[in-house]
């Protein structure tokens, strides 16, 4: 007891540490999200002198088209390279780019190249299972000039807030980082931030169908009747459940996983105890009105039940 007494004297104290621990562990999540997803992953280096260096972003998801769009650039590296530190060319060097169809960069003597976007396929996933849904996509890249094949380095990054990419890198050949080809794999999933706001509207359309549907247990057997401003709120709560359901992260389509584990519950639920609630209120609110109708037939002279009376 005295323990508790302590406790609700030093309320205040205990709401500022739980408000500082609430905001100290959301900034330590956000940077950990940040650092871990904004690295810059140098998936392929080869060891030849001369040798171009590609920068690849990836951004721009889109699961329901099952693209997404590469930000490709490229960088000489040697010989290659006018100067040290210098990312304009020497000689023409042609890059091929394969993925949804086959882009061909063309470098030219003296001049940076400019940034290419790239459209690579996404496979292996399935949109609505949102927000669990995963994907893959590959892509190729060859490097070559007038005396052959040019080595080719890959630099990747994450642009996409939505996604969270683990890219691996492989050489199709034996020779490795020699060659002049190098293969970009990876692995696409939901961003943590995401996962972790997909998670909290599954609660929340849980937490208020649950209230909604005690308020009509409270006004039906209460016997209350038409209580406007309760009814009110419970239609405003179905209306609103839509609207946070179209503001989920990544704009999932309708019928996808979380629909199924709350969305289309919680509406039902919610549609169903406003019914409810109406049909019982009105029977309650019929019957008010007989009552009162009775005791003013009872209270006019004359009447049923007064001297005089019939």
């Amino acid at each position: 007891m005295n323990a508790l007494a302590r406790l609700r004297g030093h309320r205040f104290v205990l709401a500022v540490v739980l408000l500082a621990l609430a905001c100290g562990t959301g900034i330590t999540l956000y940077l950990d999200e940040r650092e871990t997803r904004q690295q810059i992953r140098a998936l392929a280096v080869p060891s030849a002198a001369d040798w171009v260096e590609l920068n690849v972003a990836s951004q721009d998801f889109d699961p329901g088209g099952a693209q997404l769009t590469l930000f490709v650039v490229a960088v000489p590296h040697g010989g290659l390279a006018q100067g040290p530190g210098s990312s304009a060319f020497t000689r023409q060097v042609e890059i091929t780019v394969g993925a949804i169809t086959r882009t061909v960069l063309r470098t030219a003597p003296g001049e940076v190249t400019a940034p290419q976007l790239v459209q690579a396929g996404l496979y292996g996933g399935t949109e609505t299972d949102y927000p669990f849904d995963r994907y893959r996509f590959t892509v190729g890249f060859s490097a070559s000039d007038a005396t052959g094949a040019v080595p080719v380095g890959l630099v990747f990054g994450d642009a996409d807030p939505f996604f969270a990419v683990h890219p691996t890198a492989e050489h199709p050949t034996a020779d490795g980082p020699t060659t002049g080809t190098v293969v970009l794999n990876a692995r696409a999933t939901r961003a943590r931030s995401t996962l972790i706001l997909a998670w909290f509207m599954i609660a929340a359309m849980w937490a208020l169908a649950l209230a909604v549907m005690g308020g009509a247990e409270v006004l039906y057997r209460g016997r209350l009747g038409m209580v406007w401003p309760a009814l009110g709120w419970m239609a405003a709560t179905m209306f609103a459940l839509i609207g946070m359901r179209n503001a989920a992260p990544g704009g999932p389509p309708i019928g996808s996983l979380i629909d199924y584990v709350a969305f289309f519950w919680a509406e039902a639920i919610i549609a169903t105890s406003l019914t409810a609630a109406v049909i019982t209120g009105t029977r309650v609110e019929r019957r008010k009105r007989g009552a009162e109708a009775a005791r003013a037939a009872r209270a006019e002279p004359g009447g049923p039940g007064e001297p005089g009376g019939p």
